[in-house]
């Protein structure tokens, strides 16, 4: 038995922080009176549909890391590749806290498009190293993508807000 040698430090340090980002997005979500009470689109999925897609975009994001992880890149691409995370996961959290908690889908969505904007840099970046592992950011892309419609469609039929 080899203990926690190096095989295993990036899966652990992938996953753990991937649960980090999920937990620190879901303790700033607020399924409270006033979001039940926004006026929502037609095409906005039940609620329940969000967990099981975070997962699975989760999921996705520490396989395509480990997968461009493991193909020995430079220290200077693995920073990048860091640094890239590090601010994706910063603003998948902070759309989390305007939206719920601040009660602002407004400056939520100026935040949504740099959101995309950063999972687009992964997809890119990642997948000059792996093909694969690009692709496997791909449903991460698009289901930021429908978030933004979902959020833009609220602005519009619940607007102005103030804050909360």
């Amino acid at each position: 038995m080899t203990g926690l040698g190096g095989r295993w430090v990036a899966p652990l340090v992938a996953a753990s922080t991937a649960v980090l980002v999920a937990l620190l997005g879901g303790l700033l979500t607020r399924l409270d009176g006033w979001y039940f009470a926004l006026s929502k689109p037609a095409f906005q999925p039940p609620d329940w549909l969000f967990g099981p897609a975070w997962t699975i975009i989760f999921l996705l994001c520490v396989l395509a890391a480990l997968d461009v992880w493991r193909r020995a890149l430079r220290p200077d691409q693995r920073r990048l590749v860091l640094v890239l995370f590090a601010v994706n996961g910063v603003l998948n959290v902070a759309w989390s806290g305007l939206f719920f908690f601040l009660k602002r889908p407004d400056l939520a969505l100026v935040e949504v498009a740099v959101l995309w904007l950063s999972v687009l840099s992964l997809v890119v970046t990642l997948g000059r190293h792996s093909r694969r592992a690009g692709l496997m950011l791909l449903p991460y892309l698009a289901w930021v993508g429908f978030a933004a419609a979902l959020n833009l469609a609220i602005v519009r039929l619940n607007a102005p807000f103030v804050g909360g």
